[in-house]
């Protein structure tokens, strides 16, 4: 199973396809003219204006969704991992394709919110949706989103599992199989719940476990501060193959900060958009314009943290292509919330484990709740005009027992599998994007025309020629 899986993420994840996704991020960035520099003022801004409503929930709700898939174990985990196979400079790859993804994360965003829609009394909106309505290909879109079912419900929900229970019993000694059984009750009420729930729990305890996270890092490379140019050097050293230690794995270090870093800040993946969907705006390039700094909060600062952390204090492995050790100073430690552990146990001795542990939890419950969210999206997108309640409650037991499954599994298999669903839905949701692009880079080019005009801008497909975004149709005459 696990060599079957492995071989197929060496398709998925090959040299070419990481260097497309990068190509993409950076056509993206050019043809918006970078307004992930632009625009940084105004995607702050917007971050906290909009009132929820009965259909949808706020920005800063809509942001705290998508972050609760974005900000999880591949913040603390995923780093480490990629700094493990692809040594220091595999943190300037992760920043890279921060950078330039949040351009694509500007654009499948604002996509959703051209071709939502409002079913079952609440707004809708993702890939399938704007896949159908804006390319027109109703057979691409159902592909799309049976393997977001099938990533978000089986697949990836087991790598957050996972890393839970490994840091918790790494912490505490808790066997996994009892924290399995516990994550699963509180996300059982959480998703039983609905949207409204999810948001409101996530908008509360994603913002405040990610400052304590960053602030705890701060208080490290304060303490350490004296390292900080030779470590910002080592980083950039090792990405471009001028230190001699790493520079043998100049290609891991792309692979794997690539790799790493969209699992981490989810650009360009097709899981964003859903959240960005269910927002209230008057213009769909407002949450476009959030969501793309999301990116930002997720790898320039979350991620940030976790490489700081463990590069200042040196707690780290790095291993060689050939399975032979470039650095090893954590013996017998595996690859993951160990080392994060470790690096804050160096300087606050027994604090690491615990914190760790609960700031994994936290993270990762998160994201697993946003991952049902981003299922159930695609449930209601399939069964539209039908009776959708057994297939939702069928959706719930599927990714209880998944993540139950993947509490007890080893942590190996557990990322290799979340890598084949990441995978499938990047490759199909790049296409899409690229093919539609030109909707979204109308509607920032009209945004940034009536906010000149001092306006608060509203959206009018039909004065840009852009057909079949019905919901903004009828809302625009209603304005009228």
């Amino acid at each position: 199973m696990e060599q079957f899986v492995n071989s197929l993420n060496g398709i998925l994840w090959s040299t070419p396809v990481i260097y497309i996704l990068l190509g993409v991020g950076l056509l993206f960035s050019i043809l918006t003219r970078f307004l992930q520099v632009r625009h940084i003022k105004e995607m702050v801004v917007l971050m906290f204006k909009g009132k929820s409503s009965k259909a949808g929930v706020s920005s800063f709700q809509a942001l705290s969704i998508a972050l609760s898939g974005r900000v999880g174990t591949g913040n603390i985990a995923g780093v480490a991992t990629a700094i493990a196979f692809g040594g220091p400079g595999a943190v300037f790859w992760m920043w890279a394709i921060a950078f330039i993804g949040a351009a694509s994360a500007y654009i499948e965003s604002t996509l959703s919110q051209i071709y939502k829609v409002k079913q079952d009394g609440q707004y809708r909106g993702g890939p399938a949706y704007y896949i159908e309505k804006g390319i027109g290909w109703k057979w691409f879109a159902v592909l799309f989103a049976f393997a977001a079912l099938i990533a978000m419900a089986i697949l990836m929900p087991g790598v957050q599992a996972n890393s839970i229970a490994l840091g918790i019993e790494n912490a505490f000694g808790i066997p996994k199989y009892f924290t399995g059984i516990a994550v699963v009750l509180l996300l059982a009420f959480i998703i039983f719940g609905g949207v409204k729930r999810i948001a409101k729990f996530a908008q509360v305890i994603v913002p405040f476990m990610a400052l304590c996270y960053i602030l705890l890092s701060v208080i490290i490379v304060l303490m350490n501060i004296s390292e900080l140019p030779s470590i910002i050097s080592l980083i950039f050293r090792s990405a471009f193959a001028l230190d001699s230690a790493f520079g043998g794995i100049v290609g891991m270090a792309i692979s794997w900060g690539v790799k790493r870093g969209i699992y981490s800040n989810e650009a360009g993946q097709g899981t964003g958009p859903h959240a960005a969907a269910a927002a209230e705006v008057s213009h769909p390039a407002k949450q476009g314009l959030v969501q793309a700094f999301s990116v930002y909060i997720d790898t320039l600062f979350v991620c940030s943290a976790t490489a700081f952390m463990i590069l200042f204090t040196g707690m780290y492995n790095t291993e060689a292509p050939d399975g032979s050790f470039i650095v090893n100073n954590l013996k017998g430690v595996e690859a993951g919330p160990g080392y994060t552990q470790a690096a804050i146990d160096s300087i606050f001795p027994g604090f690491g484990s615990g914190f760790v542990a609960i700031a994994l939890f936290f993270f990762a419950f998160t994201t697993i709740m946003a991952y049902y969210y981003i299922a159930e999206t695609n449930i209601a997108y399939l069964v539209r005009g039908k009776n959708s309640k057994l297939p939702l409650l069928l959706l719930k037991l599927v990714i209880l027992g998944g993540t139950f499954y993947g509490s007890v599994k080893t942590a190996a298999l557990a990322w290799a599998l979340g890598d084949v669903g990441l995978g499938i839905m990047v490759w199909l949701n790049i296409i899409a994007i690229l093919i539609l692009a030109k909707p979204a880079l109308l509607a920032l080019k009209d945004y940034e025309q009536q906010r000149k005009q001092g306006l608060d801008p509203i959206f009018n497909p039909n004065a840009l020629g852009i057909k079949n975004a019905d919901f903004w149709e009828k809302e625009y005459k209603k304005e009228d």
